[in-house]
């Protein structure tokens, strides 16, 4: 199967406040708008997308239907988890998980959407020793 594309889809009941959370703290803007289905898009790059929609819509498969977004981590890499940290503190987002780098290769923090969603932001660092020789060669974080 080859994929043109791949996005994660968050059903909730509060579509227009969810996709106002993305908007603000993650910097999407809205491609496509309907009351029940928003499709975002990344304001710095275009590969990355996500989706937001109504969990009760009739085109969600009735054993699906009603069920929210929790139990989902998103991970998002970035340039700066320092700057883009403190910003998010700053705006009051409870942060699950503080700061701090890993051995495994990132520097990283957790918060959370107003659906119970994690969101991992990264930015991958140099891992220790023992976990470089996990890595596939072209995976190593730099």
């Amino acid at each position: 199967m080859k994929s043109t594309q791949y996005y994660p889809v968050l059903m909730t009941d509060d579509v227009r406040g969810t996709t106002a959370f993305y908007k603000e703290h993650f910097r999407f803007k809205a491609v496509f708008e309907a009351d029940w289905y928003v499709h975002l898009q990344s304001e710095e790059d275009d590969k990355v997308n996500l989706a937001v929609m109504d969990k009760t819509h009739e085109t969600i498969p009735a054993s699906g239907r009603g069920k929210g977004a929790g139990g989902l981590l998103l991970n998002f890499e970035v340039e700066d988890v320092d700057t883009i940290y403190e910003a998010l503190r700053q705006k009051g987002l409870p942060m699950l998980l503080e700061l701090r780098d890993e051995p495994f290769g990132q520097r990283h923090f957790i918060t959370q959407d107003p659906n119970g969603v994690m969101i991992d932001v990264i930015k991958p660092i140099p891992p220790s020793a023992e976990f470089l020789a996990q890595f596939a060669p072209e995976a190593v974080p730099v």
